[in-house]
């Protein structure tokens, strides 16, 4: 069964960008339908449908997760690791705290190597009767 991924509306995608932190490093790209905001490459904050979700270090990730309408993020049959959603209806000054956070964590890991991609698994053309003899 495929995954259902949420299409945002002009207003979610309003709100989310309004959302990021005005940084030069920050990059704002489409993702899936739904947007991504990225630092050397990699993704800090996103948008899934109305959601938006911010990557943490794993304290702040376990405040965040603890506040009231906080949760996973992205598709509930498989959330993304290391990201929780932002309650819809916290703060601004609480929104802007966090969401500068998520950037500074994101900015703090090492780059993202473009050059380095994974390479799929060679399988075996072998049948198990192949092996067997």
């Amino acid at each position: 069964m495929p995954m259902e991924i949420p299409k945002p509306t002009e207003d979610d995608r309003a709100r989310f960008t309004a959302l990021v932190p005005n940084d030069s490093r920050v990059e704002i790209k489409p993702m899936f339908g739904n947007l991504g905001a990225f630092v050397n490459g990699k993704m800090f904050m996103g948008l899934f449908g109305f959601a938006v979700g911010l990557k943490l270090s794993p304290e702040d990730l376990t405040a965040l997760a603890a506040q009231p309408g906080s949760g996973p993020f992205g598709p509930s049959e498989r959330p993304m690791g290391g990201y929780a959603t932002l309650p819809p209806h916290m703060a601004p000054h609480s929104v802007k705290a966090w969401t500068a956070k998520a950037l500074e964590h994101v900015a703090s890991l090492p780059p993202k190597n473009p050059n380095l991609r994974s390479r799929p698994e060679k399988r075996s053309t072998r049948t198990s009767d192949e092996f067997a003899a």
